[in-house]
């Protein structure tokens, strides 16, 4: 069983379909009629809205007695992060160019908190532990934003490696990384979208749906090295039905979605409601 997506999530890809570099607003009653076909309530739609704008999300302008909103560009650069993991890197690291990047740290013992704060980001980041205070992410992995917004550029040491011969690689994938959960993960996908798909009827809410659900499972995913993952490594099958299932729901989505969706240009910055 999978977990039903966040109504944030879920808007945060009805943006990236829909409003992604069109330099367009959509009214708040198209996203609730949109949102509820996926059945998130008028009150979470607008209580998501609110939020977002309230943490720069999402800017709005009011036009006559309605409200729209629009992206800011925190908002396009989440979105084209996402685009890029979906539609460009994929889950399937099979040109991996052998190198790692290395990430030690050291850190006084009374820092419980940013010693979390930084195991918790460096997971987010595709690092598995080593062993103590070393991390290893597949490839050259860029953290100095990370490091820098914790503080903690004076702890950390950063290195760029290759394994020598004598380490079983897949022993030491086997031994950073939980590939248990990465797995259950992608068969939780392929077990949702092949057997019963959700929303047969309703092309707009199974892409959304679709594509929501993948970039969550991909994101949790470090991309590892895919000839040093156990046989029949479940991502394969399920980012081909991905982009079985996805290709088959785009068009009859995009053409319900311009029957459905109220949109006007956005406003110059100074046009717009605070």
């Amino acid at each position: 069983m999978t977990e039903d997506p966040r109504p944030r999530s879920l808007m945060l890809s009805f943006l990236g379909d829909y409003l992604f570099e069109t330099g367009q607003c959509v009214f708040s009653g198209s996203v609730i009629d949109v949102l509820g076909r996926l059945g998130v309530s008028e009150h979470a739609t607008r209580s998501t809205l609110a939020r977002m704008v309230n943490r720069g999300l999402l800017l709005r302008q009011r036009q006559g007695r309605r409200m729209y909103f629009g992206l800011t560009p925190l908002t396009a650069r989440i979105l084209r992060d996402g685009h890029t993991r979906v539609w460009r890197t994929g889950a399937v690291n099979d040109d991996w160019d052998g190198t790692w990047t290395l990430l030690g740290f050291s850190l006084p013992e009374a820092w419980q908190r940013q010693r979390h704060d930084l195991r918790s980001k460096l997971a987010w980041a595709g690092f598995g532990p080593l062993q103590g205070g070393l991390w290893i992410a597949p490839g050259h992995v860029r953290v100095d934003e990370l490091v820098a917004s914790l503080g903690l550029e004076t702890h950390v040491r950063i290195f760029r490696a290759a394994v020598d011969e004598l380490t079983d690689v897949g022993q030491l994938v086997a031994d950073a990384y939980d590939l248990d959960t990465l797995a259950a993960g992608y068969r939780a996908f392929l077990d949702r979208w092949t057997d019963s798909p959700p929303f047969p009827d309703d092309p707009l809410a199974a892409h959304l749906s679709i594509v929501t659900e993948w970039l969550r499972v991909i994101r949790r995913d470090p991309r590892l090295p895919v000839r040093h993952l156990p046989e029949y490594w479940p991502a394969i099958p399920a980012q081909k039905a991905f982009h079985d299932i996805e290709g088959k729901l785009v068009r009859p989505a995009a053409a319900l979605a311009a029957e459905l969706l109220d949109t006007v240009p956005m406003d110059e910055p100074s046009a717009r409601e605070s």
